[in-house]
């Protein structure tokens, strides 16, 4: 699709994931052991045949721009007019940080003029899902739309978190409300609500047009769905496009993993017998950096006698990773991940080169890249005691192990005894 544009919003903060954010942007979080959130949107992009891709970041970029860098550069021609680069912010037009998501788009509305594209398509980059852009950009091309919205049927209690709509029989908008209190049903349907997914197909110049104009407005917060979309339902040509995943399932998968409950509930759903998520179908691939590791190790299985045995049941296992006489039961474990003897890991998921030591005992814990955790140490089994020890417990009752905390330095006060 030479004439589409794909601008991914991945500067957002991600506050609601800490501490797995504390040094990397929500689109970089890791995910399903080898991949990262911002890899389903780009993945969505590149099968859509959207070869044109600019990522905003602002937050703690280094890791996202380094993934990107790594493992999505190599997909593009530059000789063809191919792209993805990362803007960070520019400031060419105001010194301040991005204010919103469309003054984010405004603050680089010259890197999009540039390129001279028909329709632009502006996508958030912390979500998971599959999805062909191509047949939304068609659908607008169609009605002949200045501004088409991504719309996904959720419940009313979860609508709260997003915008909601209202759409005639020709699905044209005529309401929308960001976040409402008291979200306006369906019609017909009193339990769900038609939410924004954060996906805009718009016309290029309709586009640079409503920017410039938000952009003048004082009172303005710069946001595509607290301003500029219900400010031109009434005046121009806005429609909704029903969601239509590419999922290969029975039903739609759609996940904003922006809590750490969320988080861990998409990842577990990896390991269950019949996943929700689709990770293995050859038509819609997910693409990432693949880094060049050997493959994975699992030792003392044969001449392992009793608790001695390295073994992972109903797991995900990544590249690198050594599995030396410990158990590993319901887990996701990222690449050069080391499991010692004795150890019993369960319903966890552990990021890139975490050690778990001899007779350690890890349950429905989140731990973070690089962790060492010593031989006998146990998490997850009293909460109490581990939010003692400074760890972040979700309201789920996860234990999250952030990067530069370990568990070391507490050995010497005795909370790990």
């Amino acid at each position: 699709m030479v004439d589409t544009l794909a601008v991914v919003l991945a500067g957002g903060k991600g506050s609601r994931l800490e501490p797995l954010t504390r040094d990397r942007a929500k689109p970089a979080v890791p995910f399903g052991g080898g991949y990262r959130i911002v890899d389903f949107s780009l993945s969505n992009c590149l099968n859509s045949g959207i070869r044109k891709m600019l990522v905003l970041t602002q937050y703690k970029a280094m890791s996202l721009d380094r993934h990107i860098n790594l493992g999505w550069r190599r997909f593009f021609c530059r000789e063809l007019d191919e792209f993805i680069d990362v803007v960070p912010p520019q400031q060419r037009i105001d010194e301040h940080w991005y204010q919103g998501t469309a003054d984010a788009v405004y603050q680089n509305i010259y890197a999009l003029e540039k390129e001279r594209p028909s329709y632009v398509i502006i996508l958030a980059g912390d979500h998971i899902y599959k999805m062909n852009y191509r047949t939304m950009i068609e659908y607008h091309k169609r009605v002949n739309a200045d501004l088409t919205v991504g719309a996904l049927r959720v419940d009313r209690e979860a609508a709260r978190q997003f915008g909601v709509m209202q759409v005639d029989q020709k699905d044209r908008i005529i309401g929308f409300e960001e976040k409402p209190a008291s979200p306006k049903t369906i019609p017909g349907d009193e339990r769900h609500c038609l939410a924004s997914m954060g996906i805009y197909v718009f016309t290029a110049r309709f586009l640079f047009e409503q920017l410039c104009r938000d952009a003048t407005d004082p009172d303005s917060a710069h946001d595509f769905g607290r301003n500029i979309i219900p400010s031109i339902i009434d005046s121009h040509h806005v429609y909704a496009f029903p969601f239509r995943d590419e999922n290969r399932k029975g039903d739609a998968y759609w996940r904003d993993v922006g809590t750490l409950d969320a988080y861990y509930d998409a990842n577990m759903d990896l390991v269950s017998i019949d996943p929700q998520l689709n990770m293995y179908d050859s038509w819609w691939p997910i693409r990432t950096y693949q880094p060049i590791l050997p493959p994975p190790k699992f030792v003392f299985g044969s001449i392992g006698t009793g608790e001695r045995q390295g073994c992972a049941l109903d797991s995900i296992v990544c590249q690198g990773t050594v599995v030396s006489g410990g158990r590993v039961e319901r887990c996701i474990l990222g690449p050069l991940v080391r499991v010692n003897s004795y150890a019993h890991v369960q319903d966890s998921i552990v990021f890139q080169g975490v050690d778990i030591g001899r007779h350690a005992k890890v349950r429905r814990a989140i731990i973070d890249k690089g962790v060492r955790i010593p031989p006998g140490v146990e998490i997850g089994y009293d909460l109490d005691k581990d939010r003692e020890r400074g760890f972040t417990v979700s309201q789920g009752g996860v234990v999250v192990i952030a990067k530069a905390e370990g568990v070391e330095h507490l050995l010497e006060t005795g909370l790990v005894a």
